[in-house]
């Protein structure tokens, strides 16, 4: 019974982390990386597509992305999407290929993307902290049918605690990394 909270809170910690590293890769670099434009919806005969889906996205250089889109009708509909974006680039289209410059960052900018990711790690602290209370709560429950012991609790509670800090410690990383990634010129 107490392992299988400890595998649900281990697993939904987890998750928090990965849904932190998908935000990350929103917040852009000074670099091109294609999972900047992966937030990017085109309409695609109606219905709203995610651009990966009507394209084939590239980093040509540091400086630039290449999408090279399947359909030649969608291009208009493709460029339209990535300037509808609130990424703040311009695509060009050079025939069957629209490449995207990505803007130096200014200093301004850098520290305004740090303070977003440092905003998004703390939600994702919360987060798992969240699933901790949630897993030290089912012990308790636990405790008060009677089917555990107060010792068994609270090894169980340590090992949470444990668990708990390992995750946050990944999340702490994650976010060390992007800093510098941000303030690398």
């Amino acid at each position: 019974m107490i392992n299988e909270i400890k595998a649900d809170a281990q697993t939904r910690m987890q998750k928090s982390v990965e849904s932190l590293h998908h935000a990350f890769a929103k917040i852009r670099t000074g670099r091109a990386h294609p999972s900047i434009l992966d937030s990017v919806m085109v309409s695609y005969y109606g219905s709203d597509t995610p651009l990966r889906q009507v394209a084939n996205v590239v980093a040509e250089d540091a400086r630039t992305l290449a999408l090279t889109v399947f359909d030649r009708s969608m291009i208009q509909a493709v460029e339209k999407a990535i300037l509808q974006s609130d990424l703040g680039l311009n695509p060009a289209t050079a025939g069957t290929t629209i490449r995207v410059p990505m803007p130096a960052l200014t200093e301004e900018t850098r520290k305004g993307y740090t303070r977003q990711a440092r905003q998004e790690a703390e939600n994702a602290r919360v987060a798992v902290r969240n699933v901790r209370r949630d897993a030290l709560g089912d012990i308790k429950e636990l405790v008060k049918e009677k089917e555990i012991s107060e010792d068994e609790e609270r090894r169980a509670a340590d090992e949470i605690q444990k668990i708990t800090d390992k995750f946050v410690e990944d999340v702490d990383k994650l976010l060390a990394a992007k800093e510098s990634d941000l303030m690398e010129v």
